[in-house]
């Protein structure tokens, strides 16, 4: 038996942004590790600790990869799961960007267990980032 798609969205607060010092450069290219404290609201209520390696070039910012624990209560149930995330920018302006998140597939505990899903991160104009999620649940 096949669960329902479900979609969700919110917004969510940087709390925590500390990065390291860049631990490779090499011909303007560096790469910084950096972890993420955040806090979600809307379908999704909870905290997350994230750590992302970035990588910036002479056109600024253009690509990061992440791994983000949440743990919360997702349209009334409780639990926590893994995000993987992909994002970068062509040419390091918002124009080209893309912010893509992955649940990884066996990630999910408690009320959660099971779940797989998709979804993305969108920064507006005011810098505020709002996020939706389109997921499964066994």
């Amino acid at each position: 038996m096949t669960g329902m798609t479900f979609q969700a969205s919110g917004t969510f607060d940087i709390d925590a942004w500390d990065a390291e010092k860049p631990y490779e450069e090499q011909g303007g290219t560096k790469l910084t590790r950096i972890h993420v404290g955040k806090t979600f609201h809307g379908d999704l209520v909870g905290t997350s600790s994230t750590e992302l390696i970035t990588v910036e070039t002479a056109a600024g910012p253009v690509a990061y990869v992440g791994v983000e624990h949440l743990q919360g209560i997702l349209h009334g149930r409780e639990g926590t799961f893994v995000l993987q995330h992909s994002a970068g920018s062509e040419d390091g302006t918002p124009d080209t960007q893309w912010l893509r998140w992955l649940i990884v597939p066996t990630s999910g505990t408690g009320e959660l267990a099971g779940i797989r899903g998709v979804g993305q991160i969108t920064v507006g104009e005011d810098g505020g980032h709002s996020w939706a999620l389109e997921y499964t649940l066994d």
